[in-house]
């Protein structure tokens, strides 16, 4: 019998769903709001449901509670809107309009309004905004090459003048002491815990906290003096590309509204937040010209001393982000892969900004049938405590057949014709990519006949910056004839390699590039098993 507080927790799971369907149906309904837009838009994140409503956006805080923010009540979330309006109006004074009503009409739905209405109390508030123009979305921008020094310059120049008039004093310095700073930068560690693994790989993890940790202890002093020299501002908060639009003016919108200790901070951290995003979307080049600029606007040579350290800070917030949006339900499987990717991208730079100098690695067993390739994939797996991604058991997966299934057909026909041998290395590929992404190393079994297989596996390592070996299992003809006699006799394999399509395969057995020769490792399998293992682990390293 299930207990109550568990049948409580799916009922409440229930409504909020229930909930959230009515929100987001009543909301994208054009006749919802006063200015009657055409069409409306609709956009979730983990905290916000956003509706784009022609040249307005109407944002309503969901009821959640993540510990650094509390929306749980409709008084809660009233409160931080009119808090959002006020502190961003400080850098986008003509955007924030106001915060807005939601009630329910009379005929049941959900409806914006600026006035009270008759029909009863507010059931929801939202904060209102005219919408910028999306073609100056800094994301946007960079991604159409549309971002120079002079647009860097601009907003260093912006950040000057307002972290120069910001709160500041001893309500505002409390933020920036050593205690409150190792609270949020151990608070990203125990909220990302859990996703050790498939985010980022336990050595990385490690390495991370352990830089912070010592950086902390060592630069105890260093605090204090920024502090003491007056650095602690009541800030953004949440300085990335995803909240700058460029444009005849540059506008620097959705500053934390929800937590003060979020927002109050030494103006380095929200600085390196900037930075590090201009990193991660590889121009270091802008990066550097941001620092170079703030620094010689506003003579704050220090934010140097720091940077590093709020760069690998900032970069852990945003993995734990993306982290969170994986973990929505109501995102797309592909959504939640995207989220994991980019969460894993986040994690590989805060180990790199905490001196990280580890690889991952991929090996790649490839051969003829025969040879010996799964067999000792499967060893370099167990010597290494690695996956192996095995192109057999990927094959039989996408047909939805057992691993011990048997299945003859003419060579390259069927089940191994070109069309599903390209299906099968996309998605070995795939999960290579996401454990390569986490910083983990991986292990691809597969035959490898064609050059364009093996090429595409020098852009999967070149993209998650990945060592790569490949290993050549090679043995004499007679002993691949007799393993393939020994396993057409004995039960179910995972290969349907045999002896009558082996000529087919070494007729098909493109000869290697000389991109991957330079990589390439030879296993002669016919030697003893003992002997093979010594090869195997010299030519690894282990």
């Amino acid at each position: 019998m299930e207990s109550t507080g568990s049948s409580n927790r799916v009922d409440d799971h229930h409504a909020e769903k229930n909930r959230r369907e009515k929100i987001v149906r009543d909301l994208t309904r054009p006749q919802a709001y006063p200015h009657a837009p055409d069409r409306v838009d609709f956009v979730e994140t983990h905290i916000s449901w956003v509706f784009l409503a022609a040249d307005r956006v109407f944002k309503l805080k969901k009821p959640v509670d993540f510990g650094f923010l509390d929306f749980t009540s409709l008084e809660k979330r009233r409160f931080y809107c009119n808090e959002e309006v006020r502190l961003n109006s400080r850098l986008c004074p003509d955007v924030y309009l106001g915060v807005r009503r939601v009630f329910q009409g009379p005929d049941g739905c959900l409806v914006m309004s600026e006035q009270e209405s008759p029909a009863g109390p507010p059931v929801e508030y939202a904060v209102e905004m005219k919408r910028l123009p999306e073609q100056g979305m800094m994301l946007g921008r960079m991604a159409r090459d549309e971002v120079d020094a002079e647009a860097i310059d601009r907003i260093a120049s912006i950040l000057c003048d307002f972290y120069s008039k910001a709160r500041s004093g001893a309500d505002v310095n409390r933020h920036g002491r050593l205690d409150f700073i190792k609270h949020y930068v151990d608070e990203d560690f125990w909220q990302t815990a859990d996703f050790v693994g498939p985010a980022v790989a336990d050595y990385r993890f490690d390495r991370i906290q352990e830089y912070s940790d010592d950086y902390l202890e060592r630069q105890a002093d260093l605090f204090h003096r920024r502090v003491e020299g007056g650095y602690i501002r009541d800030g953004h908060g949440d300085l990335h590309m995803g909240n700058i639009c460029l444009g005849d003016q540059v506008y620097i919108f959705d500053c934390i509204e929800f937590n003060e200790s979020l927002r109050c901070l030494d103006v380095a951290s929200d600085l390196a937040f900037l930075a590090m995003d201009l990193d991660f979307h590889g121009r270091s080049d802008l990066s550097e010209r941001l620092v170079e600029s703030y620094i010689a606007g506003s003579g704050d040579r220090g934010v140097r001393e720091v940077l590093n350290f709020y760069k690998c800070y900032r970069a852990c917030v945003r993995a734990k982000i993306n982290c969170f949006s994986f973990d929505r339900p109501s995102l797309s499987e592909e959504q939640r892969r995207e989220s994991m990717a980019l969460a894993q991208r986040y994690f590989t730079l805060a180990y790199k900004y905490a001196g990280g100098r580890r690889r991952p690695r991929l090996v790649v067993f490839l051969g003829l049938m025969g040879s010996g390739k799964t067999h000792w994939a499967r060893a370099a797996g167990r010597l290494m405590g690695v996956t192996v991604i095995s192109s057999d058991r990927v094959r039989k997966q996408l047909a939805g057949l057992g691993d011990r299934s048997r299945v003859y057909v003419p060579f390259g026909q069927g089940l191994y014709s070109s069309e599903m041998s390209r299906k099968v290395y996309q998605a070995m590929h795939q999960a290579a990519e996401a454990l390569l992404g986490a910083g983990r190393d991986a292990i691809l079994d597969g035959s490898y006949m064609k050059t364009r297989h093996r090429l595409d596996v020098l852009d999967l390592a070149a993209k998650a910056d990945a060592d790569v070996t490949f290993v050549l299992t090679t043995a004499p003809e007679p002993e691949i004839m007799a393993r393939l006699q020994r396993r057409e006799a004995g039960p179910g394999s995972l290969s349907d390699g045999r002896r009558e399509i082996y000529q087919d395969q070494v007729n098909a057995f493109e000869p290697v590039d000389e991109k991957i020769s330079a990589r390439m490792r030879k296993l002669d399998t016919g030697a003893s098993l003992k002997e093979t293992e010594i090869q195997l682990r010299s030519l690894l390293g282990l």
